[in-house]
C-alpha cells in the first residue's frame, strides 16, 4: 500500500488506492488484467494480430514470470480495493525505466497516473535514480498523460519485435530533482 510504504503521502485515502509490490505468485493476475486492458486498448492502434503476439511475448503468465526473476518488479494499483492496474520498473545504470505502466479503462480519468508515478519516483530516488525512462505507441493517447505528468518526448524509435512486427514508440524521458 503506498499509504504504508510512503506516509509522506498522506493525501492518498489508504482505502481508494494501493499499490502493492506482486510476486510470481500474482503473475497469473497480472497476465488476465494485461490482456484485458492490451485486447481494449491496443486492438485499435497496432490490431489484434500484434496485440496477441505482444501478449504471448512480453505479458503471459510465463513472460511475467520470468522478467520478475530478472529483476524487472511488478506492482498491482487497486482503488477502493478492486484491481485497476499494474506497473512494472527496471532499475538500470543512471535511470529508472517504466516498462508498464497500464489502468483499466474505467479507471482512467480518475486522477490515478499521479500517485502512481510518484510511487515510481519515490523508488527511483531511494535508489538514487533521477531519471525515468519510458516508451509509448505514438498512437497511444496515454503519450499525452506523460506528457502532463513532466515527462518529454527524447527521441522517435522503432524496434523490430519480431514476427514481422514493429513497435513504433516515442522514448520519453522525466528527469527527477534530488531533494
Amino acid at each position: 500500500m503506498i499509504y504504508d510504504v510512503f506516509p509522506q503521502f498522506k493525501f492518498i485515502n489508504p482505502k481508494m488506492l494501493t499499490i502493492k509490490k506482486a510476486t510470481v505468485q500474482d503473475s497469473e493476475t497480472i497476465a488476465s488484467l494485461a490482456k484485458l486492458i492490451w485486447t481494449k486498448h491496443f486492438t485499435p492502434i497496432i490490431g489484434k494480430n500484434q496485440v496477441d503476439y505482444m501478449l504471448k511475448l512480453f505479458q503471459s503468465k510465463t513472460a511475467i514470470a520470468k522478467q520478475m526473476s530478472q529483476g524487472i518488479e511488478y506492482f498491482l494499483v487497486n482503488k477502493n480495493e478492486q484491481l485497476a492496474g499494474y506497473i512494472a520498473i527496471q532499475y538500470q545504470t543512471n535511470k529508472l525505466f517504466i516498462s508498464k505502466f497500464y489502468l483499466k479503462s474505467e479507471f482512467r480519468g480518475q486522477g490515478l497516473a499521479k500517485p502512481m508515478l510518484q510511487h515510481i519516483e519515490e523508488l527511483a530516488k531511494q535508489t538514487q535514480l533521477y531519471q525515468l525512462e519510458l516508451t509509448v505507441n505514438k498512437l497511444n493517447s496515454a503519450s499525452q498523460a506523460y506528457l502532463k505528468l513532466g515527462f518529454n518526448i527524447e527521441s522517435s524509435i522503432q524496434i523490430d519485435i519480431g514476427d514481422g512486427f514493429i513497435m513504433d514508440d516515442y522514448l520519453m524521458i522525466k528527469h527527477l530533482t534530488q531533494d
